[in-house]
């Protein structure tokens, strides 16, 4: 196989990070050595001069190491092209802008909620129709894995955080400037499908950037954005809509994107083919191997693995089936009270459209204890597996050794629902009900996470991201259909027995991670796609 050989003409041992000079332009690549030449460590006595000359030295001056430059694949595991060698502060400036862009797509989702009563009486809409503004923006969120697989995958990460978020901003300007409800409801679908790639794209960067035992870390501190994207629009919203009207929530949603925007802009690619490539190209050397379909063949490959296969496993398959039933009934009920907040503070407490938005912020605390919460769980728990199955030579833990957040988040959800749904009424103050909402936030996250972490670590990278994609279809469709019938519901059951029906659901649902954790390996030897054995 044709390969770019450099040799080390100094004699020493050298270490991983020489830089050589590699083309006309003189630009240095630091390259690693792939097989380090072996020596022994014993001396060689010089009869003739009575001297000892070191073996390893002679050795050395009679077969210089040679040092490889490969596109095929990293050139050894100190690869400085790696994203898992850049130091940590490069990596942890490159999760910034995915965690910025996923605040801001979710953000505007629910950013929409406060103006809702101003759309209303604006375009001559029932409260209903006016709803559809957030519903249609959530449905698209759920393609964005195949909107965004497909750019990334020939032209990786970082073209998608440069193309994406510049069409949504004019999307949302858009939905700003309408004249009518149709516009309006237009721009909005449109904006939350040129959104939806960014959101979908993040979890594959921090992916890139860290490598599977860390990535609990990683995937927490990440999921903590566009988690409280949701949780803190309605906030900004509600000042937004009561005090300039409704189109500032579209105003503010553009100034989130543009600084998102201005972020990442130093941002370099992170995915590893698209880096093989282009040092290929730069070298002139071959490119990495690649071995799957063309063409067309390729479009229908990556619809495949990001639209029609995810749908299968949601049906197909247990594991993926249920945990996307529950982390998708969880995200619907925090869109569904997008809707009741209003008439439950708005109609019991007398709390105007700031101070009800003002009333998200505990599940805003809420989803801030979650992330503590997994990084503790894991590093109690998970990571001492982890060690000691190095210790025994083994590289694969059971990734059922991640459900231990959505086991303990499984209690918090009905009992942030219970206590809701019995607290909000007259004659008892309203800081009680709104408490309610930081267990039910916390243990919410905190069964995504760990949902996250399963699947991928179930399925492998590539069945993994199909996984993925399911639990986001199903989040999403669900979060979309929940606002259209809470405030039918809300009114014929009261706020009591609706909010106590989602609170049995919870509870129907809570045995899901306990039941993976005990089953999980005998439902993963059945499952019809290729899984861990572990």
């Amino acid at each position: 196989m044709p390969r770019a050989v450099l040799p080390n003409s100094s004699g020493d041992e050298a270490s991983d990070d020489t830089a050589f000079a590699i083309d006309s332009e003189s630009k240095e690549l630091e390259a690693s050595v792939l097989e380090p030449a072996e020596v022994h460590r014993g001396h060689e006595k010089d009869i003739e001069q009575g001297s000892e000359m070191p073996l390893k030295q002679d050795f050395a001056d009679r077969n210089p190491v040679k040092r490889v430059i490969t596109a095929q694949d990293w050139s050894g595991p100190r690869d400085p092209e790696n994203p898992h060698n850049w130091s940590l502060l490069k990596r942890s400036y490159h999760t910034v802008p995915p965690a910025l862009f996923g605040f801001t797509v979710t953000v505007a989702s629910s950013i929409y909620t406060p103006a809702v009563p101003e759309i209303m009486k604006r375009f001559g809409v029932s409260q209903t129709a006016a709803l559809l503004g957030l519903s249609l923006y959530v449905l698209v969120l759920g393609f964005g894995p195949a909107l965004a697989a497909s750019i990334s995958e020939t032209h990786g990460r970082s073209i998608v955080y440069k193309t994406s978020p510049p069409i949504f901003m004019l999307f949302t300007l858009g939905a700003g400037y309408s004249q009518n409800f149709a516009s309006l409801l237009v721009c909005r679908l449109f904006a939350g499908l040129t959104g939806a790639p960014v959101l979908a794209v993040g979890a594959g960067t921090n992916a890139d950037l860290f490598p599977p035992h860390l990535r609990a870390v990683a995937t927490s501190l990440f999921l903590l954005a566009p988690f409280a994207g949701p949780a803190l629009g309605p906030v900004i919203g509600g000042f937004a809509a009561q005090h300039k009207g409704w189109q500032w929530t579209m105003w503010c949603t553009l100034f989130t994107a543009v600084a998102a925007y201005l972020v990442s802009l130093g941002t370099h690619e992170t995915y590893k083919k698209v880096i093989l490539q282009r040092r290929a190209k730069r070298l002139g050397i071959p490119p990495p191997p690649y071995n799957g379909p063309e063409g067309f063949g390729k479009v229908k490959f990556l619809v495949t693995v990001t639209l029609f296969r995810p749908v299968h496993m949601l049906f197909a398959e247990p594991i993926v089936g249920f945990l996307s039933l529950y982390t998708a009934f969880a995200f619907a009920v925090v869109f569904a009270f997008f809707a009741a907040f209003p008439l439950v503070f708005g109609g019991v407490y007398g709390f105007d459209t700031s101070q009800t938005g003002l009333t998200f912020l505990a599940i805003g605390t809420g989803i801030c204890i979650a992330v503590p919460t997994a990084i503790l769980l894991d590093r109690a728990l998970y990571q001492p597996v982890y060690r000691q199955k190095m210790a025994q030579g083994l590289s694969i833990v059971a990734p059922e050794h991640r459900l231990y957040s959505a086991m303990v988040g499984s209690v918090g959800i009905p009992i942030g629902l219970f206590w809701f749904a019995w607290t909000a009424r007259p004659g008892v103050h309203w800081a009680v009900p709104v408490v309610s909402a930081v267990p039910f936030a916390w243990g919410n996250l905190c069964v995504f996470i760990s949902a996250a972490l399963y699947l991928v670590d179930t399925y492998g990278p590539l069945n993994g991201a199909s996984a993925m994609a399911a639990n986001g279809i199903a989040r999403y469709t669900l979060g979309a259909a929940f606002p259209l019938f809470t405030v039918q519901m809300y009114h014929r059951l009261g706020i009591a027995w609706a909010t106590s029906l989602l609170g049995f659901v919870s509870l129907a649902m809570l045995p899901i991670p306990w039941v993976l954790y005990k089953w999980g390996p005998e439902i993963r030897r059945k499952s019809a796609y290729e899984t861990i054995k572990a």
